[in-house]
Protein backbone atom coordinates (compact mmCIF):
# COMPACT_ATOMS: atom_id res chain seq x y z
CA UNK A 1 0.00 0.00 0.00
CA UNK A 2 0.99 3.32 -0.89
CA UNK A 3 2.27 6.12 1.48
CA UNK A 4 -0.62 8.04 0.09
CA UNK A 5 -3.28 5.70 0.94
CA UNK A 6 -2.19 5.34 4.17
CA UNK A 7 -2.48 8.66 5.42
CA UNK A 8 -5.41 8.81 3.69
CA UNK A 9 -6.84 6.24 5.49
CA UNK A 10 -5.36 7.89 8.88
CA UNK A 11 -7.07 11.00 8.00
CA UNK A 12 -10.45 9.41 7.39
CA UNK A 13 -10.10 7.23 10.58
CA UNK A 14 -10.08 10.56 12.22
CA UNK A 15 -13.96 11.56 10.67
CA UNK A 16 -14.75 7.93 11.86
CA UNK A 17 -13.35 8.33 15.14
CA UNK A 18 -14.97 11.11 15.66
CA UNK A 19 -18.18 9.27 14.53
CA UNK A 20 -17.69 6.43 16.85
CA UNK A 21 -17.17 8.54 19.81
CA UNK A 22 -20.39 10.12 18.88
CA UNK A 23 -22.28 6.56 18.38
CA UNK A 24 -20.66 5.13 21.56
CA UNK A 25 -21.69 8.38 23.35
CA UNK A 26 -25.58 7.75 22.61
CA UNK A 27 -25.93 4.28 22.62
CA UNK A 28 -24.18 4.46 26.25
CA UNK A 29 -26.83 7.50 27.25
CA UNK A 30 -29.59 4.93 25.90
CA UNK A 31 -28.60 2.23 28.02
CA UNK A 32 -29.29 3.78 31.37
CA UNK A 33 -32.87 4.16 32.02
CA UNK A 34 -32.15 5.77 35.36
CA UNK A 35 -30.19 8.87 33.59
CA UNK A 36 -32.24 9.83 30.49
CA UNK A 37 -35.30 8.75 28.90
CA UNK A 38 -36.72 9.09 25.25
CA UNK A 39 -37.83 11.83 23.79
CA UNK A 40 -41.73 11.38 23.18
CA UNK A 41 -42.30 13.83 19.88
CA UNK A 42 -39.36 13.38 18.35
CA UNK A 43 -37.18 9.78 18.55
CA UNK A 44 -35.08 9.68 15.59
CA UNK A 45 -32.13 11.27 15.22
CA UNK A 46 -30.24 12.19 11.85
CA UNK A 47 -26.61 12.49 11.31
CA UNK A 48 -25.70 14.08 8.08
CA UNK A 49 -23.72 11.95 5.65
CA UNK A 50 -23.65 8.96 8.10
CA UNK A 51 -26.87 7.36 6.71
CA UNK A 52 -27.02 6.41 10.41
CA UNK A 53 -30.87 6.68 12.51
CA UNK A 54 -31.13 6.67 16.10
CA UNK A 55 -33.30 7.39 18.76
CA UNK A 56 -33.52 10.87 20.44
CA UNK A 57 -32.70 10.96 24.38
CA UNK A 58 -33.52 13.73 27.80
CA UNK A 59 -29.66 13.38 28.98
CA UNK A 60 -29.49 14.49 33.06
CA UNK A 61 -26.10 14.02 35.00
CA UNK A 62 -23.15 16.78 35.71
CA UNK A 63 -20.70 16.96 33.09
CA UNK A 64 -20.28 17.01 29.41
CA UNK A 65 -19.54 15.22 26.45
CA UNK A 66 -17.17 16.52 23.66
CA UNK A 67 -16.86 14.91 20.20
CA UNK A 68 -14.79 17.01 18.37
CA UNK A 69 -16.33 20.41 17.97
CA UNK A 70 -20.13 19.01 18.71
CA UNK A 71 -20.74 19.52 23.07
CA UNK A 72 -23.12 17.32 25.03
CA UNK A 73 -24.29 19.22 27.45
CA UNK A 74 -26.16 17.95 30.49
CA UNK A 75 -27.83 18.67 33.41
CA UNK A 76 -31.00 18.08 35.44
CA UNK A 77 -32.88 21.11 33.57
CA UNK A 78 -31.69 21.66 30.18
CA UNK A 79 -29.54 18.37 29.25
CA UNK A 80 -32.19 17.63 26.04
CA UNK A 81 -30.41 15.91 23.51
CA UNK A 82 -33.16 15.94 20.44
CA UNK A 83 -34.18 16.74 17.08
CA UNK A 84 -34.28 20.11 17.65
CA UNK A 85 -30.32 20.18 18.95
CA UNK A 86 -28.99 17.56 16.40
CA UNK A 87 -31.52 17.77 13.45
CA UNK A 88 -28.89 19.69 11.41
CA UNK A 89 -31.13 20.58 8.27
CA UNK A 90 -33.78 21.90 10.28
CA UNK A 91 -32.29 24.03 12.84
CA UNK A 92 -30.06 27.13 13.06
CA UNK A 93 -27.87 25.03 15.53
CA UNK A 94 -26.75 23.04 12.99
CA UNK A 95 -22.86 22.08 12.60
CA UNK A 96 -21.37 23.28 9.78
CA UNK A 97 -18.83 20.88 8.15
CA UNK A 98 -15.12 22.11 8.58
CA UNK A 99 -11.71 21.03 8.07
CA UNK A 100 -9.72 19.54 11.09
CA UNK A 101 -8.35 23.30 12.15
CA UNK A 102 -11.63 24.87 11.49
CA UNK A 103 -11.92 26.15 8.46
CA UNK A 104 -15.63 26.13 6.57
CA UNK A 105 -16.72 26.99 3.19
CA UNK A 106 -17.52 30.65 4.43
CA UNK A 107 -14.58 31.00 5.64
CA UNK A 108 -13.11 30.14 2.22
CA UNK A 109 -14.84 32.56 1.19
CA UNK A 110 -14.22 35.31 3.70
CA UNK A 111 -10.63 34.90 2.74
CA UNK A 112 -11.25 35.69 -0.85
CA UNK A 113 -8.85 33.22 -2.24
CA UNK A 114 -7.91 34.17 -6.13
CA UNK A 115 -9.49 32.24 -8.41
CA UNK A 116 -7.29 31.42 -11.88
CA UNK A 117 -7.93 29.99 -14.76
CA UNK A 118 -8.67 25.99 -14.32
CA UNK A 119 -5.42 24.83 -15.96
CA UNK A 120 -3.72 26.38 -13.39
CA UNK A 121 -2.36 23.66 -10.77
CA UNK A 122 -3.60 25.73 -7.81
CA UNK A 123 -5.39 23.95 -4.89
CA UNK A 124 -6.77 27.25 -3.35
CA UNK A 125 -8.27 28.77 -6.67
CA UNK A 126 -9.84 25.33 -7.12
CA UNK A 127 -10.89 25.27 -3.58
CA UNK A 128 -12.36 28.81 -4.07
CA UNK A 129 -13.92 28.13 -7.28
CA UNK A 130 -15.90 25.38 -5.80
CA UNK A 131 -17.01 27.18 -2.46
CA UNK A 132 -18.60 30.04 -4.76
CA UNK A 133 -20.42 27.74 -6.52
CA UNK A 134 -21.80 26.36 -3.04
CA UNK A 135 -22.49 29.79 -1.91
CA UNK A 136 -24.43 30.16 -5.65
CA UNK A 137 -26.30 26.72 -4.89
CA UNK A 138 -27.48 27.82 -1.78
CA UNK A 139 -28.74 30.65 -2.81
CA UNK A 140 -30.51 29.72 -5.79
CA UNK A 141 -32.18 26.99 -3.45
CA UNK A 142 -33.39 29.50 -1.28
CA UNK A 143 -31.22 27.61 1.73
CA UNK A 144 -33.08 29.90 4.49
CA UNK A 145 -36.53 29.10 2.86
CA UNK A 146 -35.74 25.12 3.01
CA UNK A 147 -34.54 24.70 6.32
CA UNK A 148 -37.62 26.58 7.18
CA UNK A 149 -39.87 24.75 5.32
CA UNK A 150 -38.03 21.58 6.20
CA UNK A 151 -39.66 22.51 10.37
CA UNK A 152 -43.18 23.15 9.46
CA UNK A 153 -43.22 19.23 7.23
CA UNK A 154 -41.07 17.56 10.20
CA UNK A 155 -43.40 19.14 12.44
CA UNK A 156 -46.24 17.78 10.82
CA UNK A 157 -45.12 14.44 10.47
CA UNK A 158 -44.82 14.03 14.11
CA UNK A 159 -48.30 14.35 14.05
CA UNK A 160 -49.99 11.36 15.38
CA UNK A 161 -53.18 11.96 12.91
CA UNK A 162 -51.43 12.82 9.98
CA UNK A 163 -52.07 8.99 8.49
CA UNK A 164 -55.61 9.81 8.86
CA UNK A 165 -55.14 11.81 5.25
CA UNK A 166 -53.06 9.57 3.68
CA UNK A 167 -53.37 11.19 0.48
CA UNK A 168 -52.27 14.56 2.14
CA UNK A 169 -49.55 12.52 5.02
CA UNK A 170 -48.23 11.16 1.47
CA UNK A 171 -47.67 14.35 -0.26
CA UNK A 172 -45.61 15.89 3.12
CA UNK A 173 -43.84 12.97 3.31
CA UNK A 174 -42.65 12.84 -0.05
CA UNK A 175 -41.77 16.39 -0.14
CA UNK A 176 -39.71 15.71 3.14
CA UNK A 177 -37.88 13.42 2.20
CA UNK A 178 -37.05 15.65 -1.15
CA UNK A 179 -36.26 18.31 0.86
CA UNK A 180 -33.65 16.11 3.11
CA UNK A 181 -32.26 14.78 0.06
CA UNK A 182 -31.76 17.99 -1.86
CA UNK A 183 -29.96 19.59 1.48
CA UNK A 184 -27.56 16.11 1.90
CA UNK A 185 -26.71 16.42 -1.39
CA UNK A 186 -25.18 20.28 -1.04
CA UNK A 187 -23.72 19.33 2.77
CA UNK A 188 -21.94 16.35 1.62
CA UNK A 189 -20.27 18.30 -1.69
CA UNK A 190 -19.04 20.75 1.33
CA UNK A 191 -17.63 17.58 3.33
CA UNK A 192 -16.07 16.55 0.34
CA UNK A 193 -14.56 19.78 -0.37
CA UNK A 194 -13.13 20.11 3.18
CA UNK A 195 -11.30 17.10 3.36
CA UNK A 196 -9.82 17.51 -0.01
CA UNK A 197 -8.42 20.65 2.14
CA UNK A 198 -7.34 18.54 4.96
CA UNK A 199 -5.35 15.73 2.30
CA UNK A 200 -3.59 18.48 1.08
CA UNK A 201 -2.45 20.11 4.26
CA UNK A 202 -1.30 16.49 5.51
CA UNK A 203 0.22 16.19 2.36
CA UNK A 204 1.90 19.17 2.50
CA UNK A 205 3.15 18.68 6.27
CA UNK A 206 4.54 15.31 5.25
CA UNK A 207 5.92 16.81 2.17
CA UNK A 208 3.73 14.22 -0.03
CA UNK A 209 4.28 15.32 -4.05
CA UNK A 210 1.89 12.52 -4.99
CA UNK A 211 -0.52 12.52 -2.17
CA UNK A 212 -1.04 16.51 -2.83
CA UNK A 213 -0.98 15.80 -6.48
CA UNK A 214 -4.09 13.44 -6.39
CA UNK A 215 -5.81 16.10 -4.14
CA UNK A 216 -5.56 18.88 -6.45
CA UNK A 217 -6.96 16.77 -9.09
CA UNK A 218 -10.00 15.85 -7.11
CA UNK A 219 -10.18 19.44 -6.12
CA UNK A 220 -10.24 20.08 -9.89
CA UNK A 221 -13.19 17.16 -11.04
CA UNK A 222 -15.10 18.89 -8.37
CA UNK A 223 -14.85 22.51 -9.62
CA UNK A 224 -16.02 21.21 -12.87
CA UNK A 225 -18.70 19.01 -11.40
CA UNK A 226 -19.68 22.19 -9.36
CA UNK A 227 -21.01 23.85 -12.54
CA UNK A 228 -23.42 21.25 -13.00
CA UNK A 229 -24.87 21.11 -9.75
CA UNK A 230 -25.13 24.79 -10.19
CA UNK A 231 -27.49 24.36 -13.48
CA UNK A 232 -29.16 21.60 -11.22
CA UNK A 233 -29.57 24.06 -8.40
CA UNK A 234 -31.82 26.41 -11.18
CA UNK A 235 -34.19 23.52 -11.39
CA UNK A 236 -35.48 23.21 -8.04
CA UNK A 237 -38.89 24.17 -8.87
CA UNK A 238 -42.18 22.26 -7.54
CA UNK A 239 -42.74 20.86 -10.59
CA UNK A 240 -39.26 21.69 -12.40
CA UNK A 241 -38.57 17.89 -13.00
CA UNK A 242 -41.93 16.87 -14.50
CA UNK A 243 -42.65 16.11 -18.52
CA UNK A 244 -44.65 19.35 -19.95
CA UNK A 245 -46.73 20.41 -22.85
CA UNK A 246 -45.70 23.10 -25.11
CA UNK A 247 -48.26 25.07 -27.18
CA UNK A 248 -47.77 27.74 -29.58
CA UNK A 249 -50.30 29.79 -30.78
CA UNK A 250 -49.96 32.22 -33.64
CA UNK A 251 -50.79 36.10 -33.69
CA UNK A 252 -52.63 38.45 -35.61
CA UNK A 253 -50.73 38.63 -38.90
CA UNK A 254 -52.91 35.79 -41.13
CA UNK A 255 -50.01 33.74 -42.97
CA UNK A 256 -46.74 35.16 -42.40
CA UNK A 257 -47.79 34.49 -38.26
CA UNK A 258 -48.99 31.11 -38.79
CA UNK A 259 -46.00 30.45 -41.09
CA UNK A 260 -43.91 31.69 -37.84
CA UNK A 261 -45.91 29.63 -34.96
CA UNK A 262 -44.59 26.67 -37.64
CA UNK A 263 -41.08 27.39 -37.53
CA UNK A 264 -41.29 28.01 -33.38
CA UNK A 265 -42.86 24.86 -32.70
CA UNK A 266 -39.73 22.99 -34.94
CA UNK A 267 -37.40 25.18 -32.56
CA UNK A 268 -38.51 23.72 -29.68
CA UNK A 269 -39.01 19.87 -30.90
CA UNK A 270 -35.58 19.69 -32.48
CA UNK A 271 -34.14 21.37 -28.88
CA UNK A 272 -36.12 18.80 -26.79
CA UNK A 273 -34.41 15.75 -29.49
CA UNK A 274 -31.23 17.57 -28.94
CA UNK A 275 -31.83 16.99 -25.43
CA UNK A 276 -33.43 13.46 -25.65
CA UNK A 277 -36.72 14.08 -24.59
CA UNK A 278 -39.88 12.24 -26.33
CA UNK A 279 -41.54 14.21 -28.46
CA UNK A 280 -45.20 13.77 -29.76
CA UNK A 281 -47.51 16.08 -31.53
CA UNK A 282 -50.76 16.05 -29.37
CA UNK A 283 -52.65 18.50 -31.51
CA UNK A 284 -52.10 20.33 -34.50
CA UNK A 285 -54.15 22.71 -36.37
CA UNK A 286 -52.69 23.70 -39.80
CA UNK A 287 -53.31 27.55 -41.46
CA UNK A 288 -55.46 28.05 -44.74
CA UNK A 289 -52.01 27.90 -46.75
CA UNK A 290 -48.94 27.96 -44.93
CA UNK A 291 -47.77 27.28 -41.30
CA UNK A 292 -50.38 26.60 -38.16
CA UNK A 293 -53.04 28.36 -36.17
CA UNK A 294 -52.03 26.43 -33.36
CA UNK A 295 -50.15 23.02 -32.22
CA UNK A 296 -49.10 20.99 -28.75
CA UNK A 297 -46.87 19.08 -28.23
CA UNK A 298 -46.40 16.85 -25.29
CA UNK A 299 -42.12 16.72 -24.30
CA UNK A 300 -41.51 13.54 -22.18
CA UNK A 301 -38.07 13.41 -20.17
CA UNK A 302 -36.74 14.88 -16.65
CA UNK A 303 -37.00 18.22 -16.06
CA UNK A 304 -38.51 19.21 -19.34
CA UNK A 305 -40.82 21.86 -17.50
CA UNK A 306 -37.74 22.94 -15.31
CA UNK A 307 -36.54 24.04 -18.67
CA UNK A 308 -38.84 24.68 -21.31
CA UNK A 309 -41.22 27.32 -18.49
CA UNK A 310 -38.34 29.99 -19.91
CA UNK A 311 -39.88 30.15 -23.20
CA UNK A 312 -43.40 31.37 -21.46
CA UNK A 313 -44.18 34.55 -23.86
CA UNK A 314 -44.73 36.27 -27.03
CA UNK A 315 -42.01 35.70 -29.40
CA UNK A 316 -41.41 38.03 -32.25
CA UNK A 317 -40.35 37.55 -35.73
CA UNK A 318 -38.80 40.73 -38.37
CA UNK A 319 -38.04 39.43 -41.56
CA UNK A 320 -38.71 39.87 -45.45
CA UNK A 321 -41.63 37.74 -46.08
CA UNK A 322 -41.59 34.99 -48.81
CA UNK A 323 -45.33 35.22 -48.92
CA UNK A 324 -45.32 39.08 -49.90
CA UNK A 325 -44.24 39.63 -53.81
CA UNK A 326 -42.65 42.95 -53.01
CA UNK A 327 -40.39 41.69 -50.13
CA UNK A 328 -41.25 44.32 -47.96
CA UNK A 329 -40.38 43.63 -44.23
CA UNK A 330 -42.91 41.76 -41.82
CA UNK A 331 -43.43 41.88 -38.58
CA UNK A 332 -45.01 38.91 -36.73
CA UNK A 333 -45.73 37.54 -33.44
CA UNK A 334 -46.63 33.96 -32.05
CA UNK A 335 -47.53 32.67 -28.04
CA UNK A 336 -46.03 30.15 -26.41
CA UNK A 337 -47.19 28.21 -23.15
CA UNK A 338 -45.59 25.33 -21.15
CA UNK A 339 -47.64 22.99 -18.81
CA UNK A 340 -46.15 20.77 -16.50
CA UNK A 341 -47.67 17.74 -16.54
CA UNK A 342 -48.23 16.77 -12.94
CA UNK A 343 -49.38 12.85 -12.57
CA UNK A 344 -51.97 11.32 -10.93
CA UNK A 345 -50.54 11.20 -7.75
CA UNK A 346 -50.26 15.50 -8.15
CA UNK A 347 -53.25 16.51 -9.45
CA UNK A 348 -54.56 19.74 -8.33
CA UNK A 349 -58.71 19.46 -10.29
CA UNK A 350 -60.38 16.27 -9.36
CA UNK A 351 -62.49 15.95 -12.98
CA UNK A 352 -65.97 14.84 -13.11
CA UNK A 353 -67.81 13.19 -16.04
CA UNK A 354 -70.68 15.47 -15.93
CA UNK A 355 -68.95 18.32 -15.53
CA UNK A 356 -67.56 17.53 -19.41
CA UNK A 357 -68.54 18.32 -23.11
CA UNK A 358 -67.07 15.95 -25.46
CA UNK A 359 -67.27 16.31 -29.05
CA UNK A 360 -66.17 14.52 -32.07
CA UNK A 361 -65.29 15.61 -35.44
CA UNK A 362 -63.05 14.74 -38.47
CA UNK A 363 -59.74 15.59 -38.06
CA UNK A 364 -58.24 17.68 -40.51
CA UNK A 365 -54.80 17.73 -42.19
CA UNK A 366 -52.97 16.34 -45.13
CA UNK A 367 -55.18 12.59 -43.54
CA UNK A 368 -54.43 9.46 -45.08
CA UNK A 369 -56.60 6.23 -45.53
CA UNK A 370 -58.22 6.47 -42.22
CA UNK A 371 -57.60 10.13 -40.71
CA UNK A 372 -60.04 11.99 -42.94
CA UNK A 373 -62.46 9.35 -43.28
CA UNK A 374 -64.11 9.09 -39.86
CA UNK A 375 -65.00 11.18 -37.07
CA UNK A 376 -61.83 10.00 -34.87
CA UNK A 377 -60.84 13.65 -33.60
CA UNK A 378 -62.23 14.94 -30.04
CA UNK A 379 -62.58 18.01 -28.33
CA UNK A 380 -62.90 18.09 -24.32
CA UNK A 381 -64.57 21.35 -22.69
CA UNK A 382 -64.53 21.65 -18.92
CA UNK A 383 -68.01 23.37 -19.07
CA UNK A 384 -67.17 25.09 -15.41
CA UNK A 385 -63.85 26.56 -16.38
CA UNK A 386 -64.30 26.81 -20.40
CA UNK A 387 -61.27 25.27 -20.53
CA UNK A 388 -61.13 22.81 -23.41
CA UNK A 389 -58.45 20.79 -25.64
CA UNK A 390 -58.88 18.50 -28.50
CA UNK A 391 -56.39 15.43 -30.20
CA UNK A 392 -56.75 14.45 -33.62
CA UNK A 393 -52.98 12.66 -34.32
CA UNK A 394 -53.96 9.72 -32.84
CA UNK A 395 -55.55 6.73 -35.29
CA UNK A 396 -58.51 5.67 -32.82
CA UNK A 397 -61.50 7.96 -31.33
CA UNK A 398 -60.81 6.33 -28.18
CA UNK A 399 -56.68 7.29 -28.11
CA UNK A 400 -57.42 10.74 -28.57
CA UNK A 401 -59.83 11.14 -26.37
CA UNK A 402 -57.28 9.86 -23.55
CA UNK A 403 -54.74 11.98 -24.96
CA UNK A 404 -57.34 15.31 -25.32
CA UNK A 405 -58.09 14.48 -21.40
CA UNK A 406 -54.15 14.07 -20.37
CA UNK A 407 -53.74 18.05 -21.99
CA UNK A 408 -57.27 18.99 -20.30
CA UNK A 409 -55.82 17.97 -17.10
CA UNK A 410 -52.54 19.23 -17.10
CA UNK A 411 -54.38 22.65 -18.13
CA UNK A 412 -56.76 23.03 -15.51
CA UNK A 413 -53.91 21.76 -12.80
CA UNK A 414 -51.36 24.76 -14.13
CA UNK A 415 -54.83 27.30 -14.50
CA UNK A 416 -55.65 25.94 -10.24
CA UNK A 417 -51.96 26.79 -9.98
CA UNK A 418 -52.44 30.22 -11.22
CA UNK A 419 -55.30 30.74 -9.27
CA UNK A 420 -53.22 29.76 -6.20
CA UNK A 421 -50.10 31.36 -6.06
CA UNK A 422 -52.24 35.19 -8.19
CA UNK A 423 -49.16 34.66 -10.92
CA UNK A 424 -51.94 34.27 -14.00
CA UNK A 425 -49.03 36.05 -16.29
CA UNK A 426 -47.21 33.41 -16.01
CA UNK A 427 -48.79 30.30 -17.00
CA UNK A 428 -51.22 29.40 -20.20
CA UNK A 429 -54.42 31.36 -19.43
CA UNK A 430 -52.59 34.94 -19.47
CA UNK A 431 -51.52 34.85 -23.09
CA UNK A 432 -54.49 37.14 -24.33
CA UNK A 433 -53.03 39.46 -26.58
CA UNK A 434 -50.33 38.56 -28.73
CA UNK A 435 -48.85 41.30 -30.44
CA UNK A 436 -46.42 44.71 -29.77
CA UNK A 437 -44.74 45.46 -26.20
CA UNK A 438 -46.01 41.75 -24.81
CA UNK A 439 -42.83 40.17 -26.43
CA UNK A 440 -39.86 38.28 -24.43
CA UNK A 441 -37.37 37.91 -27.51
CA UNK A 442 -36.99 39.44 -30.83
CA UNK A 443 -35.78 37.39 -33.91
CA UNK A 444 -34.04 39.92 -36.56
CA UNK A 445 -33.66 37.79 -40.06
CA UNK A 446 -33.99 41.61 -41.77
CA UNK A 447 -31.71 44.19 -42.07
CA UNK A 448 -29.17 42.16 -39.91
CA UNK A 449 -29.35 39.01 -38.23
CA UNK A 450 -29.97 38.56 -34.70
CA UNK A 451 -31.91 37.26 -31.54
CA UNK A 452 -31.81 39.15 -28.14
CA UNK A 453 -33.75 37.90 -25.21
CA UNK A 454 -35.61 41.58 -24.41
CA UNK A 455 -35.27 39.89 -20.85
CA UNK A 456 -31.60 39.39 -19.72
CA UNK A 457 -30.49 41.10 -22.87
CA UNK A 458 -29.12 38.18 -24.16
CA UNK A 459 -28.11 37.75 -27.78
CA UNK A 460 -26.58 36.25 -30.54
CA UNK A 461 -26.23 36.61 -33.99
CA UNK A 462 -26.55 33.40 -36.03
CA UNK A 463 -30.33 33.46 -35.88
CA UNK A 464 -30.50 30.00 -37.98
CA UNK A 465 -28.87 27.72 -35.13
CA UNK A 466 -31.52 29.27 -32.37
CA UNK A 467 -34.26 27.97 -35.01
CA UNK A 468 -32.48 24.59 -34.77
CA UNK A 469 -33.04 24.65 -31.36
CA UNK A 470 -29.95 25.74 -30.04
CA UNK A 471 -31.94 27.89 -27.09
CA UNK A 472 -29.88 26.54 -24.64
CA UNK A 473 -27.80 29.75 -23.51
CA UNK A 474 -31.04 31.88 -23.53
CA UNK A 475 -32.93 29.64 -21.09
CA UNK A 476 -29.86 29.23 -18.67
CA UNK A 477 -29.63 33.48 -19.43
CA UNK A 478 -33.13 33.44 -17.65
CA UNK A 479 -33.07 31.01 -15.44
CA UNK A 480 -30.11 32.38 -13.80
CA UNK A 481 -31.02 36.12 -13.95
CA UNK A 482 -34.20 35.17 -12.30
CA UNK A 483 -32.90 32.83 -9.36
CA UNK A 484 -30.13 35.15 -8.57
CA UNK A 485 -31.98 37.94 -8.10
CA UNK A 486 -33.11 36.22 -4.40
CA UNK A 487 -30.01 36.76 -2.02
CA UNK A 488 -31.57 35.06 1.03
CA UNK A 489 -29.51 31.93 1.23
CA UNK A 490 -27.91 31.89 4.56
Amino acid sequence: MSSSILRRSSLLSQNLSLRRHFLTYLFSSLSSPQSHHLSPSNQRLEILGSGYHFPTANVTGSSSVSVGTLKFPSGSSSGLVNSSCFRLFGSQAAVEPSTSDGLTVEGIISSQWTILDESENDWKSHASAIAQSIHVIKRRLQWKSLIVRLEVLSAQLDKPDLWDDPVRAGKISREHGSLISRMKEVKAFEQELLEHIDMIKLAREEDDADLQSESVKALLEMRRSAKEKELEAMLSGEHDSCSCFIEVQAGAGGTESMDWASMVMKMYKMWAQRHGYGVTVVDEMAGEIAGIKRATIKVDGEYAYGYAKAEVGVHRLVRCSPFDSAKRRHTSFSAVAVIPILGDTSTRVQINESDLKIERFRAGGAGGQHVNTTESAVRITHIPTGVSASCQNERSQHQNKASAMTVLQARLDQLEMARQAQMNAQHTQSLTEISWGNQIRTYVLHPYRMVKDLRTNYEVSDPDSVLEGEIDNFILSFLSSALDKDEDYS
